[in-house]
């Protein structure tokens, strides 16, 4: 039977797919996206299944600040992979709780058999300049974020070690990594979140389970809310406007991937075309006294020996002032 494939034809094709290694680099794997219903997570949920991986589309489809809930999202997300003859199913669980949260690792299991990868994407926001913040507001950040990261994660990694492999990646930010106004509650779970991703990093590399970071520039409905008041204001958002959540997806779907076998313990920024690879914790520089430090010593010698290496409060638009390229 012939291929319906002129010679010519299928020349530019096999030299496509040599030019494109990475073609369909997620064949048959199972993935979960958390907060896959819109912006950021429905792009890698469309994206990953383009790859050729079965996806959980998982979302309970509430608000930017995780009130409500509605299936409506995450449907949608499973429709649109299925109509482009990919396969994905829906989740509507939060990640907020424990049992929940592992009910979407077995929504994996139960319907694909296995699992292979898990992005950790879902997020709300409840800004407040930090003495007017609730307790309430920093509590409910720091659940979906940070301990949704986590009880995920930990439901996911007793079946990774079973199969020893799978790839985890969490969503930081650079709120948490530089700093931002009005923000504690998120800066601190995206923070919490990096050294999660380290410590599974560490703890389960014998098992070939692979964990990482990625801090992204997008502009999403969560950072929809960022003031729009000054003219400063005005342009930075402007900017940010011009980074779509589609941006974000291909580093994601690359770590979910086989290609990035000895990538972990990582923390990537993607904006716009730009991939960064953040620094990490250490040591500056140090002072020494042979006999010790006392309060006063301290004062006269020890501080003023650091000073001129301490960090300015910069925020994350003072790091990255350049527009995006």
């Amino acid at each position: 039977m012939q291929s319906g494939l002129s010679p010519q034809a299928g020349r530019a094709k096999q030299e496509i797919n040599q030019e494109n290694p990475m073609a369909k680099s997620l064949q048959d794997k199972v993935i979960i996206v958390t907060g896959a219903g819109r912006g950021i997570g429905r792009e890698i949920a469309l994206l990953c299944a383009a790859e050729g991986a079965k996806v959980v589309v998982n979302d309970p489809g509430g608000a930017a600040d995780g009130a409500g809930s509605s299936a409506t999202p995450a449907e949608e997300v499973v429709q649109e992979i299925k109509k482009r003859g990919g396969i994905a199913v829906p989740n509507f669980e939060s990640v907020a709780e424990a049992i929940p949260a592992s009910r979407i690792v077995k929504t994996a299991t139960d319907h694909f058999g296995r699992l292979d990868g898990v992005v950790n994407n879902a997020g709300i926001l409840r800004d407040m300049i930090f003495h007017k913040m609730s307790v309430e507001a920093f509590e409910a950040v720091i659940k979906v974020h940070l301990m949704g990261s986590f009880y995920v994660s930990h439901a996911a990694a007793r079946i990774f070690r079973e199969q020893e492999s799978g790839s985890f990646v969490h969503f930081t930010s650079t709120s948490g990594l530089i700093g931002n106004f009005g923000q504690a509650n998120y800066a601190a779970a995206k923070l919490g979140i990096v050294g999660l991703s380290k410590s599974i990093a560490l703890d389960m590399g014998r098992f070939n389970v692979r964990s990482n970071c990625v801090s992204p520039f997008a502009w999403t409905r969560m950072i929809g809310t960022i003031p729009t008041e000054t003219e400063a204001q005005k342009a930075r958002v402007e900017k940010i406007k011009q980074m779509g959540p589609e941006k974000i997806a291909p580093v994601c779907a690359y770590l979910m991937s086989d290609a990035a076998k000895d990538v972990t313990g990582q923390i990537f920024g993607v904006r716009m075309n730009e991939i960064f690879l953040f620094s990490q914790n250490r040591p500056l520089r140090s002072v020494h006294r042979s006999e010790g430090w006392t309060p006063q010593t301290i004062a006269e010698h020890g501080m003023p020996a650091l000073k001129d290496s301490f960090y300015k409060l910069d925020r994350s638009a003072d790091i990255f002032p350049w527009d995006p390229v």
